[in-house]
């Protein structure tokens, strides 16, 4: 490891008899990854090291079209990305890709994403455009796969993902539980309300018809952070919209901890804002809950920002170090 240059020494411990042992430590920025974050309007990228520290985070306007001009644009818009980040690139793992769909890791498609309105796509048809090697992750999955790799317990727990639209993820211990059709944790299309509102889907009553950020960011705008900033100033209109919005989410969280009798994380762009709001939103939990529970099983998300991007580009780190 040392001949490789991933480890180095640092000096020498204490003598507890004979030769001082050596000090250690890892070559942290030997070996780098790219992140990116596919969404319908936006896309992330994110650098990180092997320790999974975010060097650089960018997130830029950039509409999603499943077409040549689209990703010859993201591959640009990299290349700046990285430039910027002075990052060498002989250093460069790889890219992960985190994208709202159904990732077939054994067939290697994306079977399809509704939101984005494609369906069976190569993962090859897009990794053909970089210049590096690239992994796919669904987005909810990258999400908790930064909050469970990254955390010294990697405990099991469900990552509810609210951002523009709704998604879920289990994680057990060191991995992601991925289901029989990848499609584990895909609460954002479990019915909350029978025949309620259309889902994008074109189901009704899907959670994410009443639990999406588009909810929150539509009645501020569409700027999801104004309309906190109006929340904290208890604006009355937002302040309804919130509780009725929290309404729903309690109950697909009581829901979850009945199925899984987990911890659950929120993210997404919701769970980025909603810490100054978990004890209202655990007293609304706790009126459903049949059980008392002895702690709160809710709460918000270490990473507010580049969570998915970040998940993904540590999927390239982790398959790097099961490789050495």
């Amino acid at each position: 490891m040392i001949e490789k240059g991933f480890i180095e020494e640092t000096g020498e411990l204490q003598s507890t008899g004979g030769r001082r042992a050596k000090a250690l430590s890892t070559v942290i920025n030997v070996r780098q990854a790219v992140g990116l974050d596919i969404t319908k309007n936006h896309i992330s990228f994110v650098l990180t090291n092997l320790t999974g520290e975010i060097l650089k985070h960018v997130r830029i306007y950039l509409p999603y079209a499943h077409e040549p001009t689209y990703y010859h644009k993201v591959k640009e818009e990299l290349e700046c990305f990285l430039d910027e980040s002075n990052a060498d690139r002989k250093r460069i793992l790889g890219i992960g890709i985190s994208f709202p769909g159904i990732i077939d890791l054994d067939r290697q498609l994306i079977t399809y994403s509704h939101i984005l309105g494609v369906e069976m796509i190569p993962f090859d048809s897009i990794s053909s455009f970089f210049d590096y090697p690239c992994c796919f992750v669904n987005d909810a999955n990258a999400g908790a796969y930064a909050e469970g790799i990254c955390s010294d317990e990697r405990e099991r727990f469900f990552y509810l993902s609210l951002s523009n639209t709704v998604g879920g993820a289990i994680f057990d211990n060191n991995g992601l539980v991925q289901g029989k059709h990848f499609r584990c944790g895909e609460v954002g299309h479990m019915t909350v309300i029978p025949d309620g509102k259309i889902c994008y889907c074109g189901k009704k009553g899907c959670l994410d018809a009443y639990c999406s950020a588009a909810i929150l960011s539509d009645a501020a705008g569409g700027k999801l952070e104004k309309f906190f900033e109006l929340l904290e100033k208890k604006d009355p209109k937002v302040a309804d919209i919130w509780d009725v919005y929290t309404g729903y989410l309690a109950v697909a969280l009581n829901n979850i901890r009945m199925l899984l009798d987990c911890d659950i994380i929120l993210g997404g762009y919701v769970g980025s804002y909603i810490e100054p709001y978990l004890p209202d939103l655990w007293n609304k939990v706790s009126e459903r809950n049949t059980f008392t529970e002895d702690q709160q099983f809710v709460n918000s998300c270490r990473y507010k920002v580049g969570a998915a991007a970040l998940g993904a580009a540590l999927e390239v780190i982790e398959n790097f170090v099961k490789q050495i």
